[in-house]
């Protein structure tokens, strides 16, 4: 009879651990980079190449009242209330006039991106202050996670797809605002204000940049006016792969980027799981041109059709 050594079952053991809260940082990174977007892009046919900017925003507004003596809570909240305000202003007086114009938005925005991340370089300097990681780390054989990162955010990424599902599937809001977005003359025709709707749902999508913001400033080390692109790689990716659906697309798209960003992370290092991250969004769109929640629509009236 053949004998399995402890101690190579031991080191799997914790090598799957290892892979199993790198791809809990992945998935919720991605979750939490890509929701925002997803909800002005999905639902408003706007393509905002500033939204690493506007998570950037939340960055800086969490970290400066921090380093001014506000507690860490509170400081988040400002975060999130001052990248709120900033894109209802924002979509007042830019993107409103860029609605289900892709190419245009994209332009508007990429500049709008350019000028925030020179302002943020001119007013506060080339960075700031880190803001130390609370919770501290848990430790398991030679490998250790931050509670923080690896566990406390995922979880906080599925609450938010959570809450986002019933905002906009049970409640008179989310009714009114899937209206507006699916046939704005017959919404207004139906006495929806369909301009109010609009702000609204910007500005939740940017709310949630500036909540992304807030939660990784104490996750980023360094906070430099740069650190945008960061975030919207993988948010876009995320976004494409996972098709046209807010929740479903953005769940699943962050579960399978995240399963390959997290092994390649592991066994090659961070730089070749962005590349093992970009490589499957190439092959999965290749395969599933309209995303992931695409293909699952198409099924499902297949489905329908054939019964």
């Amino acid at each position: 009879m053949i004998t399995t050594p402890a101690v190579p079952l031991t080191a799997s053991v914790y090598s799957l651990l290892a892979f199993f809260f790198q791809f809990l940082d992945s998935f919720g990174f991605i979750v939490l980079a890509t929701v925002g977007l997803a909800i002005i892009f999905g639902m408003m046919g706007v393509i905002n190449l500033a939204h690493g900017e506007f998570i950037l925003i939340g960055v800086y507004g969490t970290a400066l009242p921090y380093h001014a003596g506000v507690p860490l809570p509170a400081a988040m909240v400002v975060g999130v209330l001052v990248t709120t305000v900033f894109g209802v202003v924002i979509e007042r007086t830019i993107v409103h006039r860029f609605y289900d114009r892709l190419l245009d938005s994209m332009v508007a925005t990429w500049g709008l991106a350019l000028i925030i991340s020179q302002g943020l370089l001119i007013v506060f300097g080339s960075s700031l202050d880190s803001i130390s990681t609370p919770l501290g780390n848990i430790g398991y054989g030679p490998f250790s996670s931050s509670i923080y990162s690896k566990i406390v955010l995922p979880l906080i990424a599925l609450l938010v797809l959570g809450g986002l599902y019933l905002l906009f599937t049970r409640t008179n809001f989310g009714i009114k605002a899937r209206a507006t977005i699916e046939d704005p003359e017959t919404a207004r025709a139906m006495g929806i204000d369909t301009d109010r709707m609009y702000v609204a749902t910007f500005a939740i999508g940017s709310a949630l940049a500036g909540l992304t913001g807030a939660l990784y400033a104490p996750a980023l080390g360094s906070i430099t006016p740069n650190r945008g692109s960061t975030f919207l790689v993988e948010a876009f990716v995320a976004v494409v792969v996972g098709g046209p659906s807010v929740i479903i697309g953005t769940l699943t798209a962050s579960g399978v980027l995240g399963v390959f960003n997290a092994a390649g992370s592991i066994l090659f290092g961070t730089f070749i799981g962005q590349m093992f991250l970009l490589m499957v969004a190439i092959v999965a769109l290749r395969v599933l041109p309209s995303g992931i929640s695409g293909y699952i629509d198409h099924w499902q009236q297949r489905r329908r059709a054939d019964e």
